[in-house]
């Protein structure tokens, strides 16, 4: 970031539900109410022992080619350049991420 005269800061929004479960590992995040009726996670619920260890490598996956002039923490990514660079943060949502709109 060094060098760098432009910076912009991305919030992802519910960074875990954008992650799917897998087909065979849905019957496990069951819950079940006291009426009776069974719930499903079909996206990584949080509160998982490695949910945040997912999520991060899957944030890390997506960005790789922008790893450059975006790098990330969590649900945080600080896009960087100089002014001749031209980079943009819609080149980072444009990598297919979901983001909090009003940071």
């Amino acid at each position: 970031m060094s060098g760098s005269e432009i910076y912009s800061a991305i919030d992802l929004t519910d960074g875990f539900y954008q992650i799917l479960m897998r087909d065979c590992d849905i019957p496990f995040t069951a819950v079940s109410t006291p009426s009776g009726m069974l719930w499903e996670w079909l996206v990584m619920p949080q509160g998982l022992k490695n949910a945040p260890a997912t999520f991060n490598r899957m944030v890390t996956q997506v960005l790789r080619p922008l790893c450059d002039f975006a790098p990330s923490y969590f649900d945080d990514i600080f896009v960087h350049s100089r002014a001749e660079q031209k980079f943009s943060a819609t080149e980072v949502l444009e990598a297919g991420v979901s983001s909090n709109a009003r940071e």
